[in-house]
């Protein structure tokens, strides 16, 4: 799978979980946590303490989530986190940056690439491929024109969200 895509797709991922609150400053107690939270984060047990407040604050709300997942969200997650870890320190850079950069748009430029992206994901795994194929093939200068006119169209409602 070509690697520009990979990162487009986790960045956006990332950007579908939200942000996590991590305004807490104190540190949070292992025997804290529930025991579901504890069985998720058994590999940090014993660094725990050694952990900072924000990052604890982290992997406890994600070990909340998944322990509130159905089995196939737990599975999804779990390979969501493999392709997380096979990226190098570059690409991961590079999600976090487009993440930042995501959460700067307006309500209303997040929600128009939210839309494109979903009816990407609509079309045929042919018609995506074909898509994909055509951009790598365009100039730089084309490729720009193509993201102007994604960012200037207007977004389109779904049919069940008509009355």
């Amino acid at each position: 799978m070509n690697s520009k895509f990979v990162v487009l797709v986790l960045g956006l991922v990332l950007v579908s979980f939200g942000r996590i609150a991590v305004a807490q400053e104190d540190p949070i107690a292992w025997s804290s946590l529930s025991e579901s939270q504890q069985e998720v984060l058994l590999p940090y047990a014993e660094d725990w303490d050694y952990l900072g407040p924000e990052r604890q604050t982290r992997l406890a709300e994600g070990a909340r989530r998944f322990a509130e997942m159905s089995d196939d969200e737990r599975q999804a997650a779990k390979q969501r986190f493999q392709n997380w870890n096979s990226l190098s320190d570059e690409q991961r850079a590079r999600i976090r940056d487009r993440y930042q950069e995501f959460q700067r748009l307006s309500p209303e430029e997040q929600a128009r690439i939210r839309d494109n992206y979903r009816r990407f994901r609509e079309m045929s795994p042919e018609r995506r491929q074909q898509l994909r194929d055509r951009f790598r093939q365009m100039t730089p200068e084309q490729r720009d024109r193509v993201r102007d006119r994604l960012r200037t169209r207007p977004q389109r409602t779904r049919p069940t969200d008509r009355g």
